[in-house]
C-alpha cells in the first residue's frame, strides 16, 4: 500500500505519523519521466469555427474561448489598463489564450507593468491555437488531419516523486494508515492505497485460513488459485481480487517477513 505525497516534507511527517501510531512503513523517491503528446490545431477563430462542426472536443474548446472572450471584452475599455490578475488566474486557461492572441495581434499592449487594451477586436479574427492531449480526440484525428493543418507536441517532463510505503496488511492497521495519510497524500494515491489495502487484507486472511488446512505450500497456492477471483462484496461495489501464482510465491515470503507464518521448502507454519 503506497501513497504519494507532494514533497520531501510531507513524506518524512507522514512516515513519522504512522511510526508513532505503530504501523511499519518506508520511504521511497523516485525519479520518472512523465511523457504527454498533444495535437495542436491553429488558426483564426472564425476558421475554426467553420471546420469544427462534428468534432466535439473542438466545438467545446472553442465555446469556452467565445465565453472567455466575452467575459474579459465585457469589462475592458480601450485604453484602460490591467494586471494580469485582473483578467485571469492561472487555471483559466481560455481566458490565457484569448490574453495572449490580443498581444500578438496588438490589440493590447504592455504599458508600465499593466496591460492596456489598444481597440476592441472582432472575436473572429483571432489567431489562436489550440492543443488537446491526443487520448481525448482519438476518434476524431483522420478528421483533425484532413480539416485543418495539425502537429504534434511531445512534452517529456523529469520529475521526482515522493512515497510512503506501508507494510501492514492487518486491516485496522490498514485503516488506520488511510486516516493519518488523509493529511499528507494526493487524492488519488489514497484511494488507490484504500483498496490496496483491503485487498491485501482480504488475501492475507484466506491465505491464513487456508494454511490452518493446508500445511503444504503447493497445496495452498493450488487451492487458492481454483478460488480466484476473491470477492468483497460491499453495499454499493464490489471488489475482485485477482493474483497468479509468482504472485502469491512473493505475497508469502512478504507474510513470512511481517510475521504471520513460516515457509520452509514446501511446508508451511502458522
Amino acid at each position: 500500500m503506497r501513497f504519494e505525497v507532494l514533497s520531501k516534507d510531507d513524506m518524512n511527517a507522514l512516515s513519522r505519523e504512522l511510526s508513532r501510531a505503530g504501523i511499519m512503513n518506508r520511504t521511497k523517491e523516485e525519479v520518472s519521466p512523465e511523457i504527454a503528446h498533444y495535437i495542436v490545431i491553429s488558426g483564426t477563430y472564425a476558421e475554426l469555427v467553420e471546420k469544427a462542426e462534428g468534432i466535439e472536443p473542438l466545438e467545446e474548446s472553442l465555446e469556452e474561448l467565445r465565453a472567455a472572450f466575452d467575459d474579459i471584452m465585457a469589462n475592458w475599455e480601450v485604453n484602460q489598463g490591467k494586471a494580469l490578475e485582473e483578467l485571469f488566474d492561472e487555471s483559466d486557461l481560455g481566458k490565457l489564450l484569448i490574453v495572449t492572441s490580443l498581444i500578438e495581434t496588438g490589440a493590447v499592449v504592455e504599458e508600465d507593468g499593466r496591460l492596456v487594451l489598444m481597440e476592441k477586436p472582432l472575436l473572429d479574427g483571432l489567431r489562436v491555437e489550440l492543443r488537446f492531449p491526443i487520448e481525448e480526440v482519438d476518434e476524431y484525428l483522420e478528421e483533425l488531419e484532413e480539416r485543418f493543418e495539425t502537429s504534434m507536441v511531445t512534452e517529456f517532463t523529469l520529475e521526482k516523486h515522493y512515497y510512503v510505503e506501508v507494510m501492514e496488511v492487518d486491516r485496522e492497521l490498514v485503516e488506520a494508515a488511510l486516516e493519518i495519510a488523509e493529511d499528507y497524500a494526493t487524492e488519488e494515491s489514497i484511494v488507490e492505497a484504500m483498496f490496496g489495502g483491503i485487498a491485501r487484507s482480504v488475501l492475507t486472511d484466506v491465505i491464513l485460513d487456508l494454511a490452518e488446512k493446508h500445511r503444504r505450500k503447493n497445496e495452498l497456492i493450488d487451492t487458492l488459485l481454483e478460488r480466484e477471483p476473491i470477492v468483497v462484496e460491499g453495499k454499493h461495489e464490489r471488489l475482485n481480487i485477482y493474483f497468479d501464482e509468482e504472485a502469491i510465491e512473493d505475497f508469502l515470503k512478504e507474510l513470512q517477513t511481517l510475521g504471520y507464518l513460516k515457509v520452509k521448502g514446501n511446508r508451511i507454519w502458522i
